[in-house]
């Protein structure tokens, strides 16, 4: 037993010693990356004041790196992701912030034609309904997946792009703080999609993704932009036949492939006449555990999915987390 032990402490102490010594090691790989970044983002045409500024409190974070490989994403099966994130906790709480603010996220469906129920289901699944906007340093954030080699691409555009709406005033530099990932505010926003999509809908001169009216409107804008269809289907669960070809099966959330209208797919698809649904749309299936039990062939659960779940794959590319958000739709719907 007490060899046992011993062992188990050397182990352990092996294993944060070498923690010690990757970190160290990435620290100083990192100040040297951070030279060459602050350079290619004045070049970039980034004031040199601003990158100063800001980039000189960046710091290398190994939680992100930690977070970046192990989001539920990847690993949680879809029974779990979507009962976590829809619950009647989460259904009562939006409820909730609805009746508050009632007026204004009205007219905000109105204005924008996108349903509240979506707008409330984002923000439930992205923030708890603001409560959980995000404590990290977004800037670390962004410059630690910058540096790190998986998506460095991706994150060093949205750093820049980032300090260029620090440069021109879009965005108040003191308050940088929010996702691992470097999301922002309410409906946790990335740098770009800031820029691209976000407005100031209460015209005090300034975008702020934490308040109601910016932050709903920032959201309906973007979801109309990319051409959300309101009273549209999102998706049908459904059983399979055995003999559908693999062809149609979908299991990536990066491309959804072979889509056909109804009125050919629902031969594979068991008692299709309870579904009651439209056979002239275009749709698609997808079997969203594939991807996370290795080998599998299952076809269960499956969904039939229209073009409303693929624009929600455009926020968020996971097919769990967008058959999340039109679940909780739906409860919301049923509610209000």
């Amino acid at each position: 037993m007490i060899i046992r032990k011993m062992f188990k402490l050397i182990v352990n102490i092996f294993f944060l010693c070498s923690f010690a010594l990757t970190t160290a090691s990435a620290n100083q790989d990192f100040d040297q990356w951070l030279i060459k970044f602050k350079s290619k983002a004045i070049n970039s045409g980034v004031s040199k004041k601003v990158v100063n500024d800001i980039m000189s409190g960046a710091k290398f974070l190994p939680k992100v790196i930690e977070y970046d490989r192990f989001q539920p994403e990847f690993y949680e099966d879809t029974y779990t992701y979507i009962k976590k994130r829809s619950s009647n906790l989460k259904i009562k709480e939006g409820i909730k912030l609805y009746n508050k603010e009632k007026i204004i996220i009205e007219t905000i469906e109105k204005d924008f034609q996108v349903e509240k129920e979506l707008l409330l289901a984002l923000m439930g699944i992205e923030t708890n309904f603001g409560k959980y906007l995000g404590k990290m340093d977004i800037i670390s954030s962004l410059a630690t997946l910058s540096y790190d080699k998986r998506r460095s691409n991706f994150f060093t555009k949205e750093l820049i792009i980032l300090l260029k709406l620090v440069d021109s005033n879009v965005i108040n530099k003191d308050i940088l703080y929010g996702s691992w990932a470097g999301a922002f505010g309410n409906f946790q926003f990335m740098p770009r999609t800031i820029k691209n999509y976000a407005i100031d809908y209460n015209k005090n001169k300034t975008i702020e993704l934490k308040n109601i009216e910016d932050s709903f409107a920032s959201a309906a804008n973007y979801l109309r932009t990319i051409g959300w269809k309101k009273n549209q289907p999102c998706f049908f669960k459904i059983e399979l036949e055995d003999n559908i070809p693999k062809k149609f099966l979908n299991s990536s959330a990066r491309n959804i492939k072979n889509k056909k209208e109804i009125n050919f797919l629902k031969k594979y698809i068991k008692d299709f006449d309870k579904l009651k649904i439209n056979g002239n749309l275009i749709a698609a299936i997808i079997i969203p555990d594939k991807d996370i039990i290795p080998g599998s062939e299952t076809l269960s659960p499956a969904y039939i999915v229209f073009e409303n779940y693929e624009k929600i794959l455009n926020w968020n590319r996971s097919l769990r987390f967008a058959l999340a958000v039109c679940t909780l739709k739906e409860s919301f719907k049923n509610e209000i």
